[in-house]
């Protein structure tokens, strides 16, 4: 079978078997090198195999353990778009915490991201957003305070525009956003990661690089952002208008 075809069949072919119960939920499953010489192919497939199969809900991988049948569960749908930010399946109420540090000198990466020198201010906000109490997304946000420095709106979740995001709060002192980038990779949790959203070091992650533009081109936010791929799923809204093409 074709090499980049090869792990979506044999993806198949486990989930059937799952579905006909031949492991019970909390049983663990052969290693992917029997797998692999069940299926005739590389262990590489049956990872990617498994990996899928995590992702859906069907399995969890337990680090230095292996992989294990587990209950079924709904995945929160975070959606990413123009008008909406979090919206979760079920009725799912989604809340946050957030804790902000004025004058962060901005690191090497994150000053090339908002085109300002290394070590210039900024605020810091982190993030943990949590449905029914369970942490499902974390975020760092980085706003350079040369934009913000002596507004009302220099603390994102302070002030009077309090918790209305970056948009508005920039319109608000007269910065109008026209576009955001956002830069999504797979990835697996660190040990940093895996404590602040209740996983396993190795878990599968999603991590979201987003940065949002002025119209006179300026970066005025640009955030890290990270989705629990066993907690959640990520879903890019796109609005399109009469005359688009």
């Amino acid at each position: 079978m074709a090499r980049d075809t090869a792990y979506l069949k044999v993806a198949d072919a486990l989930r059937a078997r799952i579905r006909a119960e031949e492991w019970p939920v909390g049983a663990k499953l052969p290693s992917r090198s029997r797998f692999a010489e069940e299926y005739a192919v590389g262990q590489s497939v049956t990872q990617r195999a498994l990996e899928l199969l995590i992702i859906e809900g069907l399995l969890e991988g337990r680090a230095g353990s292996g992989t294990y049948r587990c209950e079924p569960r709904e995945r929160l749908r975070i959606v990413r778009s123009r008008r909406r930010r979090l919206a979760g399946l079920g009725g799912a109420g989604v809340t946050w915490e957030s804790h902000s540090a004025a004058r962060t000198p901005a690191p090497e990466r994150i000053a090339e991201r908002l085109a300002v020198p290394p070590g210039d201010p900024c605020v810091l906000t982190t993030y943990e957003f949590l449905s029914e109490g369970r942490p499902v997304e974390i975020c760092e946000s980085w706003e350079p305070m040369a934009v913000t420095n002596g507004t009302p709106v220099v603390l994102p979740e302070a002030g009077p525009y309090k918790g209305a995001g970056v948009i508005e709060r920039m319109r608000s002192i007269g910065v109008l956003v026209a576009s955001s980038l956002e830069v999504p990779r797979p990835a697996r949790a660190n040990q940093r990661q895996a404590n602040l959203l209740g996983i396993s070091v190795g878990d599968l992650i999603t991590e979201i690089e987003r940065t949002y533009y002025a119209t006179d081109g300026r970066a005025v936010e640009t955030a890290d952002i990270v989705v629990a791929d066993r907690r959640s799923e990520i879903a890019y809204e796109i609005d399109f208008h009469p005359g688009d093409r």
